[in-house]
C-alpha cells in the first residue's frame, strides 16, 4: 500500500510549560486525553460555533505539532498568537514541507524507505496514527516531511471510502458546524473538558440533537460532476457535491430532508446525475425517514 506526501499541508509547532493548558483552553480537540502516538482532528472556532480553522493534532515530545492546511498556518499562527497573551508557550512554524500518509504495510514501516527519518515536527520514526481512520478501521499514520511517491489521488480515494473530508474541498471554512463534519464521532469534539471558543453552540447542538447536515459518501452509475455541483430531491436543495473521484464522492448533506427523500422514493439528484447517498457506518448514524424522526 502507498505513502502518500501531501505537499498542501503546513505544520506548526506548539511547546512551552503551558503548552497543553493553553490549547486545551482554545480548541476543540481533548488534547489533555491524547494518546502518545495519536493524531486527532481539531478545530479553532469562532464564538459562534464555526469552523475557523481545522486541523490535525499529535503530541511531539514535550509539546505538539499541528498540522493543517497551507494556505491556513500563516492565518492560524496570527490567531493562536493573539490568544497567547503572558502564557509560557513558544508558536512557531515548522520547518519541514508537507506531509506524508501511509495505510497498509507502509503505515509501520515508512521509516527509510522514501527519505530520512526524524523530520522535524514528526512523531517517532513511524508517524502518529490519525484516530479518524482509526474509527473506520484502517491504520493510517501522519508524519512531517517527504517520505513516499504515491498518488494523492490514492489518499483522496481512501478518505472519500470511509466519509473523511477535508476543508476546502468538502467544506468551506466559517460555514460548517463541527457536527456537520463528524467531528462529535471522530474525536475531534469534546463535551467534557469544560470551555473553549464556540463551546457552548456545539454543547447545545449535542445537547439538543439538532444537528441535521451530515458527511455522506456519494455514488452514481457514472462519472460524477464536479465539486460544487448542488444535490436536490424533487427540484429541491438537499446539499452540496465535495470531494470527487470518478463515480465516488463526498457531500455533506441535509439528512432529514434526504432521509425523507429515500423514504417516499424520490431520485437524489447531483446536476442531472442520478446519485444514491451512505452515512459512514463509523458514525453510527441513519437517515430519519420523516421531519418527525428528524426531531425526536
Amino acid at each position: 500500500m502507498p505513502a502518500v506526501f501531501l505537499k498542501d499541508r503546513s505544520l506548526l509547532l506548539v511547546s512551552g510549560a503551558e503548552a497543553q493548558s493553553f490549547l486545551q483552553n482554545l480548541i476543540t480537540t481533548d488534547i489533555a486525553s491524547l494518546g502518545p502516538d495519536e493524531a486527532r482532528p481539531g478545530a479553532l472556532l469562532t464564538p459562534q460555533g464555526k469552523i475557523l480553522f481545522d486541523f490535525m493534532i499529535w503530541r511531539d515530545g514535550d509539546g505538539y505539532t499541528i498540522e493543517t492546511d497551507a494556505g491556513q498556518r500563516d492565518g492560524l499562527l496570527k490567531r493562536l498568537t493573539m490568544y497567547k497573551l503572558r502564557a509560557a508557550v513558544t508558536l512557531a512554524p515548522s520547518t519541514a514541507d508537507g506531509v506524508t500518509v501511509s495505510w497498509g504495510w507502509d503505515a509501520e514501516d515508512v521509516g527509510d524507505k522514501h527519505g530520512a527519518r526524524g523530520s522535524q515536527g514528526a512523531r517517532g520514526s513511524h508517524g502518529a496514527r490519525d484516530s479518524r481512520f482509526a474509527k473506520a478501521g484502517v491504520t493510517l499514520t501522519r508524519r512531517a516531511g517527504r517520505h513516499g511517491d504515491g498518488a494523492e489521488a490514492l489518499y483522496d480515494a481512501l478518505r472519500i471510502s470511509h466519509g473523511i473530508v477535508t476543508s476546502g474541498s468538502d467544506f468551506a471554512l466559517q460555514d460548517a458546524f463541527p457536527h456537520d463534519v463528524l467531528m462529535d464521532f471522530n474525536g475531534g469534539l469534546s463535551f467534557r473538558k469544560g470551555c473553549y471558543v464556540g463551546q457552548e453552540v456545539v454543547s447545545r447542538m449535542q445537547h439538543r440533537g439538532t444537528a441535521r447536515r451530515r458527511v455522506v459518501t456519494v455514488s452514481a452509475a457514472t462519472a460524477l460532476p464536479e465539486t460544487g455541483t448542488e444535490i436536490t430531491a424533487a427540484g429541491k436543495p438537499v446539499g452540496t457535491l465535495g470531494s470527487v473521484e470518478g463515480s465516488s464522492g463526498l457531500a455533506i448533506v441535509r439528512i432529514d430532508r434526504a432521509g425523507a427523500a429515500m423514504a417516499a422514493g424520490t431520485p437524489l439528484l447531483a446536476g442531472e446525475t442520478a446519485v444514491s447517498l451512505v452515512l459512514p457506518a463509523w458514525s453510527g448514524l441513519v437517515f430519519p425517514a420523516s421531519a418527525d424522526e428528524a426531531s425526536a
